[in-house]
């Protein structure tokens, strides 16, 4: 594509595509898929409208970075959300709510004829993003494209797990987040935000190793899932990191044992509570403590050094904001993980 128009230095320009780029689909190296999508979250809504919030925060997102230089040059793409997708999660959202309301009291399923066919109608829709977003991505990757799914909450990348597995093979996921996902049906929803990371396991046998950082939220049954998992799962949790830190070990030293139990092949599943709440007040789930943003973005940068490549990328979770502000940090992070797929590629 011809650029020699195009003046990175300026604000960006809400006629072109994310971060104020001037690619089409076509053009672009690199397609974000997004997928507003938020029918299982438990407590705060709203991340099903975050990838139309990040495009225009994203036009203030200067385009430098220092440590991949031009790397927007190769094409960034924001596909439009799908209207259809954001109405059936409003509708499902709404009636998941009610189940959630009335599991969540102590009532039992089989007393409620209404609330078991609620259940069957959310899961079956949950089925049924997973299936529209595995032909999505599947569509993009044999185009040749580099593939990132934008959220919506952390339940929507199981189909892209499917279909990147098709692509490259095995890999492992590195997975940022203050919660290991690794609930069975949570809730009795199958398809749950907070079950993910276990189904991506359960389906998705060439995902050879789950490495989650950041963990700071969780349950019984997901500690004995991490310890029974032959190390398949190793988890970084939060309160370990920090207590290294505070021992005198520096974060160079703990990104370097993070990415030494890292396949060749990575995919960075990036929820944004596992930042610092101050980072994303308004994501669906916020837990205290958690990353900078600048600590993961070092963590990023060395596992680009270490000659691992980046197959792709998930976003999920982020909140939106009267000021913006979540949307800000989202599309910072959507910069930088754009930058590091198509360099490593």
């Amino acid at each position: 594509m011809d650029l020699s128009k195009f003046d990175p230095n300026t604000s960006g320009n809400p006629n072109y595509n994310i971060f104020g780029l001037p690619f089409t689909e076509e053009e672009a190296r690199l397609v974000i898929l997004p997928v507003p999508w938020e029918v299982t979250v438990s407590y705060l809504a709203g991340t099903a409208r975050a990838p139309e919030r990040i495009l225009k925060a994203s036009l203030h997102v200067d385009i430098f970075d220092v440590d991949i230089y031009d790397g927007w040059k190769q094409g960034f793409f924001l596909r439009e959300p799908d209207k259809k997708i954001l109405l059936k999660s409003d509708y499902l959202r709404k009636e998941s709510e009610l189940y959630i309301n009335y599991i969540s009291h102590g009532e039992k399923l089989d007393d409620n004829r209404f609330m078991c066919k609620t259940l069957r109608e959310v899961n079956e829709g949950c089925e049924f993003l997973n299936g529209w977003v595995y032909e999505q991505a599947k569509a993009l990757l044999n185009k040749g494209k580099l593939v990132g799914i934008l959220g919506g909450d952390h339940s929507v990348p199981l189909g892209f797990y499917k279909a990147i597995a098709e692509k490259y093979g095995e890999f492992g996921i590195l997975q940022v987040d203050a919660h290991c996902d690794l609930r069975k049906a949570y809730m009795g929803l199958k398809y749950s935000h907070a079950s993910i990371m276990h189904n991506a396991l359960a389906e998705v046998p060439g995902i050879v190793k789950l490495e989650q950082i950041g963990v700071r939220d969780f349950c019984d049954s997901e500690w004995e899932y991490i310890q029974q998992s032959n190390n398949r799962v190793v988890t970084y949790f939060d309160k370990k990191i920090k207590e290294l830190q505070y021992e005198g070990h520096n974060w160079n030293v703990i990104t370097q044992q993070i990415i030494d139990n890292l396949p060749p092949k990575v995919f960075i599943s990036f929820d944004i509570d596992g930042l610092n709440r101050t980072l994303c007040p308004h994501t669906g789930m916020p837990v205290p403590g958690g990353f900078e943003a600048e600590q993961m973005f070092f963590l990023f940068k060395k596992i680009l050094d270490s000659g691992r490549k980046i197959i792709g990328f998930d976003l999920c979770e982020t909140g939106v904001s009267s000021n913006e502000w979540d949307e800000n940090v989202g599309a910072r992070v959507l910069f930088k993980l754009c930058n590091l797929t198509v360099a490593s590629n």
